[in-house]
């Protein structure tokens, strides 16, 4: 079958056997013209073969197609230029490519942290970039310094315990963001402003008007992280941006007449580098958005009296929210939303990293995990300490055993019972000396009668019989009084001389409690 091919303003025919693929009629294309084809990491050169206004795909059949006699196919030569590097978002677990050319790899971090945040619509200060080997990349060094290649993988990681957070924010939801915002009032703030960065970058409506009516105002700058603040002379200056600048990089109309229609100091809330939201959507080639931005700049905001152009207007409002703003700083109205001495802090190669995208989950984990270590920790302390001390009472007991009645008065006669073994004999001669020893330095509650220690419920005859009933009970298997039982568990624990009082007395009644249930 003969067909004819296009190229160049020639056109040639060739001869097409059934069952032909679309890859092997390249290969004879470009071997009659001779074109020079490459792939390689720069770039690639390819043929495509349009018919009927339609590409062609390299494992198609010409015939099925619907490539008959006769047929006139287009060939063009495409030039594709492949990502300089890619950046796996850990959150959305994309692989966001970066276009860019050599000089790309002479720049600084700085620069292509600001490429990533256009990106992914991520605020500079709530990232940062690690090569695949786990090594950071710091602001103010080159990519050079790391070694990178065309088309290397970098990593993009968050806050720990931020990844649920940021999460919600791509998505839109609401009240996942409202679940996952943090308690402390300093580090709220900031996780509010970067919502509403994210909401304005993803045209999220909705929440972005729900974070506005909660304070957050767009053209306020996202600001370092709380735990950076000290350091923020050497911060990325990305970190001056705010939720306006957000979207009108990103094209949002619709959130940029909301920002406006809130708060009209948006129209000239500048950057770091002098760029308004206007010139923003004049260098992106948003068109619709710059259309808005010209009208509403060359707007009168007319009052009963007076007229003033918008400009004008502007100043105006600017010079009262700087005068309400120093009069509440000096009045001190409100909370103060600022870091404190025995805050966190974060030293870049110094402190241990805190932006490895750990979720909440395992946060916690880690959390109980150093929690449980140290309660066992603790208990084998207290466990030696209760052993040292038993240890250092044994000379005690055998020195005592026939304590003189002057100093020691025997609580129970053993002559009265025969029957009980050597162990409990040294136990009650220990109760002996506790009694004596303690009984001066812990204060206890007065000996009150029994009707006045039940409870007021107890109003049945029945019932006033099983609670003596137990607490004889008690006290022939024990051998003790429950008030001797309580003297002898609060000497016990008052050798734990390193613990405040209350400790001691909770391990008492801990040991009392336990004394108890084993009866």
């Amino acid at each position: 079958m003969k067909v004819f091919v296009a190229f160049e303003g020639v056109c040639e025919s060739f001869d097409i056997f059934p069952g032909q693929t679309v890859k092997d009629a390249k290969q004879m294309i470009k071997d009659f013209f001779h074109i020079q084809l490459s792939d390689d990491k720069h770039g690639r050169r390819y043929l495509e073969l349009t018919y009927a206004g339609g590409v062609l795909r390299d494992e198609w059949v010409l015939t099925d197609a619907g490539v008959t006699l006769c047929s006139t196919i287009k060939c063009a030569i495409k030039d594709e230029e492949k990502p300089s590097l890619y950046v796996y978002n850990a959150v959305t677990c994309e692989k966001v490519p970066i276009m860019g050319n050599v000089h790309l790899f002479t720049g600084r971090v700085s620069k292509l942290k600001s490429l990533v945040s256009m990106k992914c619509g991520f605020p500079v200060s709530v990232f940062c970039l690690r090569t695949l080997e786990g090594k950071e990349m710091y602001d103010c060094n080159s990519l050079s310094d790391y070694k990178l290649e065309l088309g290397s993988v970098l990593r993009l990681d968050v806050w720990d315990g931020w990844k649920e957070l940021l999460a919600a924010c791509v998505l839109g939801h609401k009240e996942n963001v409202q679940r996952y915002l943090s308690k402390n009032k300093t580090i709220l703030r900031y996780q509010q402003r970067v919502a509403l960065y994210i909401a304005a970058h993803f045209g999220h409506l909705k929440m972005a008007d729900w974070l506005q009516k909660k304070g957050v105002r767009a053209d306020e700058a996202i600001g370092p992280h709380p735990y950076r603040e000290w350091c923020c002379e050497s911060d990325h200056p990305d970190t001056g941006k705010c939720a306006i600048h957000a979207a009108a990089e990103a094209g949002q109309i619709l959130l940029i007449k909301a920002f406006i229609a809130r708060n009209v100091l948006c129209l000239e809330c500048q950057t770091p580098f002098g760029q308004t939201p206007l010139r923003i959507c004049i260098h992106q080639g948003h068109k619709d958005c710059v259309l808005y931005l010209i009208m509403k700049m060359w707007s009168v905001v007319s009052y009963p009296k007076i007229s003033l152009p918008m400009n004008i207007y502007i100043k105006v409002k600017r010079w009262l929210f700087m005068a309400q703003k120093k009069i509440f700083k000096t009045k001190r109205w409100g909370p103060q939303f600022k870091t404190r001495v025995g805050d966190p802090f974060v030293v870049d190669g110094f402190t241990e990293p805190k932006m490895t995208t750990k979720s909440l989950h395992n946060l916690h984990q880690q959390k109980w995990k150093k929690v449980i270590r140290n309660y066992n920790s603790s208990l084998s302390h207290r466990s030696q300490a209760f052993a040292n001390a038993v240890l250092a009472l044994q000379p005690m007991i055998q020195k005592e055993k026939t304590p003189t009645p002057s100093r020691f008065p025997p609580l129970i006669k053993t002559a009265e019972n025969p029957a009980k073994n050597r162990f409990e004999i040294e136990w009650e001669s220990m109760d002996n000396i506790h009694n004596n020893t303690w009984n001066a330095q812990i204060p206890l509650p007065p000996i009150t009668s029994t009707s006045s220690n039940r409870p007021l419920n107890l109003t049945m005859p029945h019932a006033t019989l099983l609670l003596n009933s137990s607490l004889e009970s008690f006290s022939r298997h024990h051998g003790r009084t429950p008030r001797q039982n309580a003297i002898y568990f609060l000497s016990l624990a008052s050798a734990f001389k390193e613990k405040p009082w209350l400790q001691q007395l909770d391990m008492a009644r801990m040991l009392a409690k336990k004394t108890i249930y084993q009866q």
